[in-house]
Formats: C-alpha cells, structure tokens, sequence
C-alpha cells in the first residue's frame, strides 16, 4: 500500500497553526486498516497504541465502516430536542449487559465524569444535605481535562496553573483503604476511582480495597464511581472491568473504545440515582448523536461477543512472553501490569523515568507504543490484533529496545 506525499500538509506545520498542547511524532498517519498504519511517504507501522485504547478493533473495522456509511445517508444530527433510534439502541444495549437503568450520551471521557460528578453532588445535595459535596479521589488519578474533571484527577501537574480549583476535592493515596476510612464522612458525596489506574502507571485495585470503599460508601451514603474511559468496553477482558472484582458501582463512565474510534461517552447509573435529575439540569449539544451511537452499536456488539472477548487473555500472555524475551536480553523491566490488553511494562531502576526514549525511538522503527508516567510502557492495541502482528511487532520493539540502550 503506497501514498504520494503531496508535500503541501507536512509535520511543520503542526507547529505553526495547532495550539502547543501536544508534542506529535514526526511522521504523519494517513491511512489504517487492522493493526496497521500508513504514513505519508507509504511507511507501515504496526499500531501497539490504539489511540490511546480507543481503536479497540483496530483501524477501519469493516462492522464500524458498514455502520457510519449506512447512518451517514440517513441522519446525521437531531439535537436532544428530540431522541434518534440509534441512542435509543445503543442505551438499551448498555443496560441489557451491565447494573445500569439510565444512560446519560456525552463525546468525551471528560464529559462524562463530568456528568457523573455534577449527578453525585446533586443527588447528595438533594436527598442529604447542601453540606455534603465531598469527593474523595486518589493520587495518580486521572479523569479528564476539564477544569472539574482536571482537579478530581490526582496528578497536579494537570490542573495547577489555573487558577482556584473547584472546592471540596480530597486526593487520598491507591489502594489505602484505611486512608479513604480516614477521610471519608457524613459530608462525603462519592468515591470516584479507576479500577486500573490508566495514566497513572496501569496500576490495578486490590480486590480488598474495592470492597472495602463499597461498604465505606454503603455507610456514609456516599456514591461509588468508576470510571472505566480506558479499562472498559472489553480492555481487560469482560465488558467492564468491575465484573472481575464483584463489586457494583453507583455510576459508571465509559468512552474511548465506546466508539471504535468514533468520538462518544457514555454515563451509566441507576433509576435511584438518576430519580432526582429532570429536564434542564445537565445536558450536551452532541450527545446521543445519531452517527456516533449507530457506530458505538457496531462496536459493542462486535466486542461483546466471546469470539472478542475470550481471546484477550491469550493475547495479553503472548505480549507479555514477547516483552519477556526481551527482557532476558537487556533486563530493562522489572514487572508487568495492568490487566488485559490494558498492558504495561515497568522500568527498572536503571531506566526509571526514560520511557519516553522507547516510545520514540520505536517510531523510528515502525511500531506505535505509548508510555503512562515515565516509567512504564503502556501497550494498548486492538482486542482482535494477530498473533503474527503482535511478534512482528515486537521484534520492530526489540530493534528500537537495543538502539536506546546502546546510547546509555
């Protein structure tokens, strides 16, 4: 597969005209199909990154293309003056296969958790107390780009810089439990956590600990929150990511591989909770979408499936034994994380905070990986990659591995 590289859109101009919040590589993607991705000069790249977890069927998926090109001839955007059949569809879908009742359509993961924040504080304000706005939250956290979202992450360096952050926001550390006991009280509205910890170094919760924040939450009447953006839609190998540990959220929000690629959120809760919502409260322009939620039906059904489903914990062992390979060769890292195709692969102390050397040098090799934090590599790629992609994807990994660690 070739392009021609008109030479009249090139990497320089990134730096002239988009705002300078992102730091791209230097080659530009054209053209993906699978696993594979083509830049302008026809260079192939084996795709580990997956938009950052969100092209969960790769690029192009034939079920998702089939999907927009049908609904693009039919209706594109109504508004939420009105509903649309595939909102409609795609929210029964949600509701049939999870603990939900109600479904609240957004665009973005920071949207959603957005919804989720302003619907744990309303109900708690309109069934408790105005006093009782707590959110209690975690370091490492991450949850959106919105100043809100932003502040309830636990990562400063996100939200300092800003100005006065949104009041009555407690960061306590993952996986202490007897930190949330201390923290948590009467005023407390909700719990908000990942349960694996996306951009904050594919940490996983502790079975103990998830059960541990319900029953403290069952106590205060505090709402429990998960935010499942990246660990959810089938990334660690069930639909969400709370299944594996029995433990019921309040509320939950889902984005990134909702779509396929196709920009929506979702915000799941139950009627009890979504009783003290009405008309004029909360809303979006976008969401519901009909484009997006024709796509977002595509997708779920192709990923909740058992042929999906079922082969992602063979896959995770396969990147995990490749990864290990080339482990015995350099001793680079020191553990394994996350769960699923949710993968990381920590650093050792020789190489702590240089994983952005690795994930650019693996570009110049032709293969996409990310980093979470600077010491893990994180591996996202599609739920249905080939065994041979991922080997010969991690054979392109192993050149770009010895190329850095020649340079130390």
């Amino acid at each position: 597969m070739t392009y021609k590289n008109n030479h009249l859109i090139t990497r320089d101009i990134f730096d002239k005209v988009i705002l300078p919040v992102y730091a791209p590589a230097q080659f530009i993607p054209v053209k993906g199909k699978g696993s594979r991705v083509w830049d302008q000069d026809g260079e192939e790249y084996i795709d580990f990154a997956g938009g950052i977890a969100v092209n969960a069927l790769g690029h192009c998926h034939p079920n998702l293309v089939k999907a927009l090109h049908e609904q693009s001839e039919k209706l594109w955007h109504v508004s939420n003056v009105f509903t649309n059949e595939p909102a409609l569809q795609l929210a029964k879908k949600l509701i049939d296969h999870t603990f939900a009742d109600r479904v609240f359509f957004a665009n973005s993961g920071a949207e959603a958790n957005e919804a989720a924040l302003k619907l744990a504080r309303h109900y708690a304000i309109e069934k408790y107390s105005p006093y009782k706005t707590k959110i209690i939250s975690f370091t490492h956290s991450f949850h959106g780009r919105t100043f809100f979202t932003v502040s309830v992450g636990g990562q400063a360096k996100y939200s300092d810089g800003f100005g006065p952050k949104p009041a009555d926001i407690v960061h306590v550390p993952f996986n202490d439990l007897d930190a949330v006991k201390a923290i948590i009280d009467d005023h407390t509205c909700a719990v908000i956590l990942e349960p694996v910890q996306g951009e904050g170094g594919l940490t996983c919760a502790t079975p103990e600990f998830l059960t541990g924040v319900r029953a403290l939450c069952d106590e205060f009447n505090a709402l429990l929150i998960f935010d499942e953006v990246q660990c959810g839609m089938g990334r660690t190998g069930t639909l969400f990511t709370y299944e594996q540990y029995g433990v019921t959220p309040d509320i939950l929000t889902s984005a990134k591989a909702l779509g396929g690629g196709f920009p929506i959120s979702a915000m799941l809760t139950t009627e009890a909770v979504s009783s003290v919502m009405h008309p004029g409260v909360h809303g979006t322009t976008y969401g519901g979408n009909p484009l997006a939620c024709a796509v977002g039906c595509a997708a779920f059904d192709t990923i909740n499936s058992d042929e999906v489903l079922a082969g992602i914990y063979a896959k995770r062992a396969l990147f995990i034994a490749e990864l290990e390979k080339i482990n015995q060769q350099f001793d680079l890292f020191s553990q394994y994380k996350g769960k699923g195709l949710l993968l990381g692969a920590e650093l050792n102390t020789k190489y702590q905070g240089k994983a952005r050397d690795f994930l650019n040098t693996a570009t110049q090799f032709k293969v996409m990986i990310l980093n979470a934090g600077t010491s893990v590599l994180r591996f996202t790629p599609s739920l249905v990659i080939s065994d041979q992609e991922i080997k010969e994807g991690m054979a392109r990994f192993a050149s770009a591995v010895k190329k850095v660690i020649s340079a130390y």
